[in-house]
This record gives structure tokens, C-alpha cells and sequence, in this order.
């Protein structure tokens, strides 16, 4: 008993063991409910079943907050809110490019709520990962924070330059690499990631990748990419792991949930990406502030983060108004 008592409460990144895994536990809990109850068969999700979802892992999301508030004081429970906010912004430029992917694939909706549910699992993975090596690197090296600060600055720019640029899918170097080192299917088979079939080159039964595991490995790439991004910027609002890991999973966990609902009108949000270009240079401005007007307190970093995103909202929904629904796969 007083071997795990102390496993419970022994220090992990700046926290006791227990608040990392109660934190795991409720992504586990919440994993195992959307596969295990709620999407135990492939079928549509329709746009209300969507919002539903998504609502769900939402209120999660702020109920935890509040416990971190609570728990961790104000300072960490609005850098939590922040964070949360920053990565759910950004993440939209990341279901642009999914619904890009999906439509590339021809995935049907049925298929593509399994393709977003294993795709999680590789995002949690690889955000740890991510985000342990930063906070390792910033605890050493501090003035890696300007670095971060000055790359979310030309990033912002680069943005705002780039806002209407349309990736070419097809030219993709991870999609070219796999298609010419793994064999591939020439349609789906079901919802069959991997199958064994008989290679007409060989005459052999070979095992071969459907295209809904090429979906899969493209859309765990995008993610990857868009980090880059998105974890800098959450250090730029606190460097404690925790409050950088729990925003970052809460955050794309209720977006993942969201896709099916904002990939039908993504059209709508045409100018989101200015405002997000404006939320990453002042937030990698902050960090060069802090040596001429002081740190900038976290009320009024949320502040700041929330209007700009609500106004790129408001604008968009203007500018786009009695557009339809657009389908994206």
C-alpha cells in the first residue's frame, strides 16, 4: 500500500503520477464510450450526431479546466482555456486538409469516423512525445522560447500570405513514399485497413494496404505538421507539460468529433486563417514583450486570442453568407 501510495504521488514532469493518470483515464473512458457504445458499427454521421459528440467532449474539456483551475489556481486554469482555445483554432486549417484527404481517397462518411478514431490514438502518442521533448529542451535552454516566439511570428505571416493555398494531395512525398514501397489496393475493401490478395505481378498471396490506411497515414501527417505549429504556440503561453498536453488531447479530441459537421460548411470560415495568423504573431510578439512592458497576464492573453478568433468568425460567417453546404467527400 505505501509502495503505490508513493508511485501515486511520486513527481512525473512537474506533477504527482495520479493527476497524469486521471487525465488518461477520462481520454481512455471517453475513447472507449465513442467506440465501444456510441460507433460499435460503421454508419454516417450525420451533422446532428456530430455537434452531439462534439458538445460531449467539450463539456469534458471545461469541466476540466475547472478542476484545473481549482486544483492548479487561476494562472494555470486560464493558460489551460487559452491553450484549449489556440488548438481548437488552429486545428480548423487541419479538418480543411482531412476533408482534402478524405475526398482525394473517395473515403465514404461511414469509413471516416474509423479512420479519425485510430488517428487519436496516434495523436496522443505523438503530441507526448512532441511536447516532452520540448518542455525538456525549453527547462535547459530558455532562450529557446524566442526561437519558438520568432517562428510563430514568420509563421503568422506566412499564413496570412498563404491563407488561399490549396495543398496538392496528390504530390504529397508521404503518400509517393508509401506507394512505392507498400503494396496497395486499387479501391477499399470494407473497412479493412490491411488485406492479403493474390499480387498479379507475382502470382503469390501478398498482404497489400487498402487507401483507407493510406487516409490514415496522411491524415497522422497532417497532424504532425500542423504541430509544428500549434505546440510552440501553446509554449508560448506556459511551458508546464501538463497544461500543454491537456489542452493540446481535449482540444483535438472534441475537433475530431466536430468534423463531420464543420467539414460540410468549412467553406464558411474563408477568413478564420487571418485571424489565426493574427493570433500567432502576438502570440510569439508576447514572448519579446516580456523584457520591455513585463509579462502579459493571461486574462488579457485569452482576451486578446478570443476576439481575434471571433471576429475572423463573424467575418467569415458575413462574407459567406447564402453559400450552401458544400460535401466534402
Amino acid at each position: 500500500m505505501e509502495f503505490l501510495l508513493a508511485v501515486l504521488t511520486a513527481d512525473f514532469l512537474g506533477k504527482p503520477a495520479w493527476v497524469w493518470l486521471t487525465f488518461i483515464g477520462i481520454v481512455v473512458a471517453l475513447l472507449a464510450f465513442d467506440l465501444g457504445v456510441l460507433h460499435r458499427d460503421d454508419h454516417e454521421i450525420g451533422v446532428r450526431e456530430s455537434l452531439l459528440l462534439s458538445a460531449g467532449y467539450i463539456s469534458a474539456a471545461l469541466l476540466f479546466g475547472a478542476w484545473v483551475w481549482w486544483y492548479l489556481g487561476a494562472q494555470s486554469g486560464m493558460d489551460y482555456y487559452t491553450g484549449f482555445m489556440i488548438e481548437k483554432s488552429l486545428s480548423m486549417d487541419n479538418v480543411f486538409v482531412i476533408a482534402l484527404v478524405f475526398s482525394f481517397f473517395a473515403i465514404p462518411r461511414r469509413h471516416q469516423h474509423r479512420v479519425l478514431f485510430w488517428g487519436i490514438l496516434g495523436v496522443i502518442v505523438l503530441r507526448a512525445l512532441m511536447i516532452g521533448l520540448g518542455a525538456a529542451l525549453v527547462s535547459q535552454f530558455s532562450w529557446l522560447l524566442y526561437l519558438f516566439g520568432a517562428f510563430l511570428v514568420v509563421t503568422g505571416i506566412k499564413m496570412w500570405v498563404l491563407a488561399d493555398h490549396v495543398p496538392d494531395i496528390a504530390n504529397n512525398p508521404l503518400l509517393k513514399f508509401l506507394k512505392r514501397h507498400v503494396r496497395v489496393t486499387d479501391s477499399l475493401r470494407g473497412k479493412a485497413f490491411w488485406v492479403r490478395e493474390i499480387d498479379p505481378a507475382t502470382g503469390r498471396t501478398e498482404r497489400f494496404a487498402t487507401p483507407l490506411l493510406l487516409a490514415l497515414m496522411l491524415v497522422e501527417f497532417v497532424d504532425l505538421i500542423f504541430a509544428v505549429d500549434s505546440v510552440p504556440a501553446i509554449f508560448a503561453i506556459t511551458t508546464d507539460p501538463f497544461i500543454v498536453y491537456t489542452s493540446n488531447i481535449f482540444a483535438i479530441l472534441g475537433l475530431r468529433a466536430l468534423y463531420f459537421a464543420l467539414a460540410a460548411m468549412i467553406h464558411r470560415f474563408k477568413y478564420l486563417k487571418y485571424a489565426l495568423a493574427l493570433v500567432l504573431v502576438f502570440i510569439g510578439s508576447k514572448i519579446f514583450l516580456v523584457g520591455i512592458i513585463g509579462k502579459i497576464p493571461a486574462g488579457i492573453s485569452l482576451g486578446v486570442t478570443f476576439s481575434l478568433i471571433a471576429g475572423g468568425v463573424l467575418v467569415s460567417l458575413w462574407k459567406t453568407r447564402g453559400q450552401g453546404a458544400v460535401e466534402p467527400a
